[in-house]
């Protein structure tokens, strides 16, 4: 198969990652042409070759967000990389961030730092799909963002940003998303113990 007529057909599929099976799908190769015209256009720079089993045309990468979903699922972006989005904390964070069900996880790819931490099953919800520059990324509500963090904060003794703006977020919906992960300790520790300047009442 040319790439001109792989590249049409994988245009048309709208998917701007993909994975070998889908690659298989798209083209409708057997699993041996498959793999051959996946070496063959990567060797070609053709294509780009993101991790294991995942690739995307070379000039037609995807955003770091919607590249970040896909390298490792299921995820969605939270932590750091969505606190900064929402303007919880002040900083620029040049990694991506995200929370899964699967093992924590780093990824390096095109030197960016793609990092995946784990929390339960059970927890994994508040967040939403939306738009960005033409794709589809699924990120952290701003509550169940900043909930993540504290509970990982919590859960490995890390310190706290001190610049953390838990003002920006109502003290219920917070109080809310920190109950589904149902960890003893957790609520104690955030309404006693944690020290921040920015650990108010809100309403």
């Amino acid at each position: 198969m040319k790439w001109a007529e792989t590249h049409k057909k994988l245009a048309a599929s709208g998917l701007r990652t993909f994975t070998d099976r889908e690659f298989q799908a798209v083209t409708g190769s057997t699993p041996a042409s498959a793999k051959f015209l996946l070496i063959r256009y990567t060797k070609s720079g053709l294509l780009r070759r993101l991790r294991r089993g995942l690739y995307a045309v070379e000039g037609e990468l995807p955003s770091q967000w919607t590249l970040a979903n896909r390298l490792y699922r299921p995820s969605y972006i939270s932590l750091e990389t969505a606190l900064s989005h929402y303007h919880l904390i002040p900083e620029t964070v040049y990694s991506v961030t995200s929370v899964t069900t699967r093992s924590t996880r780093e990824f390096d790819v095109m030197g960016i730092s793609y990092g995946y931490r784990t929390i339960k099953r059970r927890s994994f919800c508040g967040y939403r799909a939306i738009q960005q520059g033409g794709e589809t990324v699924l990120i952290a509500e701003k509550a169940k963002a900043l909930a993540d963090y504290l509970y990982l904060a919590y859960l490995r003794g890390s310190p706290v940003n001190s610049r953390l703006k838990l003002k920006e977020v109502p003290r219920r919906e917070l109080l809310e998303y920190l109950a589904v992960f149902e960890h003893p300790g957790l609520m104690e520790w955030f309404k006693n113990d944690l020290k921040i300047a920015d650990h108010r009442i809100q309403h």
